[in-house]
């Protein structure tokens, strides 16, 4: 069984608190999600592949939970997607049927795919783009993250979760997924953390956590977080990338001496959301590190020819190993078919050492690489390096290339460019300096590098 599946169980208990007051028990939001799939409109055959195109609303969380209940495979899509990029992924996968954020049928005249019996739910790997590149779930993977994250967490049905982030995005995803395990509540919000009403909503009905990515957090911090009033907060937790050590230790620090808990974490859509965590009571003494693996799962660190790296210090790519780990991917519409291709294993492509501890530390990333003049650059590390400096700064290139974009007027680009070049012995034709507005973000904040290094037209 899965929490979808045992909604009812909660009975009268609120489950969703709606930005007009309204409340949803757990028995309404069961009849509710089945109404969707009982309908006339709705698809009359089993296991018809559908698409809900999602935004924080009522609707999308009915037609999600519906789908998993009623056995109708369903890919998760951005209402705010540009229409060519939905139709694109709507046209690619045959998709016959959408469940509309207005909260209605769309149907399409195509037949659906054939799709695996176990599954359950398609993630695009790129939610603000609409990625062809699919990540197969099942209901045993949303299952066991959710109660994974219940339980490092720690839960329960007194929890009020507020959504910070959007339901296509796997983060986003798995707050409500988590919460509703336990049956907790969930304040159902569209709005921005820049936005006065989100708080107002926070406060009015005592909210105990939320969750942010990195831009999340870094908004919040030059917002004067810390002079907001927010008695009935208990949690914070931050994921979908790496946060700058300083503002770590500033939320952790703002935490401890409000009794609150912080909780840095790290995931990928491939596991369902969540991979490893930092326990809040070691936070401070592990500012920078990606955690331990969460509960029921497995980190390692692996060589190029595929041994398992045991000495702390040494880097190599991370592995992760647990029931959350997708099926596979789905380039097209005949992998829809295919079976289980993971077995619970995950290679993340991100580069990691452990310290003496057991902590990981992420280094960077396989493909976040280019050669300047043969010497291998890591981006991350350069990104890193200057973010550590108080810079905001969003780092890509190509060989031969290395280009830093600067948030703003923050710093000298010749003087910049000059120490960069000393760093790593890089001669300074090789360094762009280029001044931004802004970064292009995904809608889930992570920094779009690709699309970067196209506007920069480089």
């Amino acid at each position: 069984m899965n929490f979808a599946a045992t909604l009812e169980d909660f009975g009268n208990r609120v489950a969703i608190i709606l930005e007009n007051g309204e409340r949803i028990t757990y028995q309404e939001l069961a009849q509710q999600a089945d109404a969707v799939y009982s309908s006339p409109e709705a698809p009359s055959q089993k296991r018809t592949l559908i698409a809900i195109e999602c935004d924080n609303q009522l609707a999308s969380v009915v037609g999600y939970l519906g789908a998993l209940r009623n056995d109708c495979p369903a890919l998760l899509v951005d209402a705010d997607l540009a229409a060519e990029f939905r139709e694109r992924l709507y046209e690619q996968f045959s998709i016959p049927a959408i469940w509309t954020r207005e909260g209605s049928w769309l149907r399409r005249s195509v037949e659906s795919p054939a799709v695996h019996p176990d599954l359950a739910l398609l993630l695009s790997t790129s939610g603000s783009t609409g990625a062809s590149k699919l990540v197969k779930l099942t209901l045993d993977n949303l299952q066991e993250n959710a109660k994974s994250i219940a339980s490092y967490l720690s839960l329960n049905s007194d929890e009020r979760a507020i959504t910070t982030l959007p339901l296509h995005y796997s983060y986003g995803l798995s707050v409500l997924n988590s919460h509703l395990c336990c049956g907790a509540t969930v304040l159902l919000t569209a709005e921005s953390v820049t936005s006065r009403t989100i708080w107002n909503f926070f406060r009015e009905h005592e909210a105990t956590s939320f969750a942010g990515v990195p831009v999340t957090f870094a908004m919040l911090k030059r917002m004067r977080f810390e002079s907001m009033a927010l008695p009935s907060l208990r949690c914070m937790t931050q994921a979908g990338g790496r946060l700058a050590d300083d503002v770590v230790r500033w939320f952790a620090e703002l935490a401890t001496s409000r009794n609150q808990r912080f909780y840095v974490m790290y995931g990928q859509t491939e596991a369902t959301a969540r991979i490893s965590y930092v326990p809040c009571e070691r936070l401070l003494d592990k500012v920078g590190s990606v955690g331990i693996s969460v509960p029921n799962g497995r980190i390692e660190l692996v060589a190029d020819d595929g041994s398992v790296i045991t000495a702390s210090g040494t880097v190599g790519q991370l592995r992760y190993v647990g029931p959350n780990v997708m099926m596979g991917y789905a380039d097209n519409q005949s992998d829809l078919a295919l079976g289980d291709m993971q077995h619970g294993t995950l290679l993340t492509g991100d580069l990691a050492m452990r310290d003496d501890d057991g902590y990981f530390y992420i280094t960077g990333r396989l493909k976040r690489f280019i050669k300047i003049f043969g010497n291998r650059i890591g981006l991350d590390e350069v990104e890193s390096q200057l973010r550590n400096k108080d810079l905001d700064v969003a780092v890509t290139g190509r060989d031969d290339l290395l280009v830093v974009a600067v948030r703003g007027n923050q710093s000298d680009p010749v003087r910049l460019a000059a120490d960069i070049s000393a760093w790593y012995r890089l001669h300074h034709s090789s360094i762009r300096i280029i001044p931004v507005q802004a970064f292009p973000l995904s809608s889930s904040g992570k920094i779009q590098y690709g699309l970067l290094l196209d506007e920069l037209a480089l």
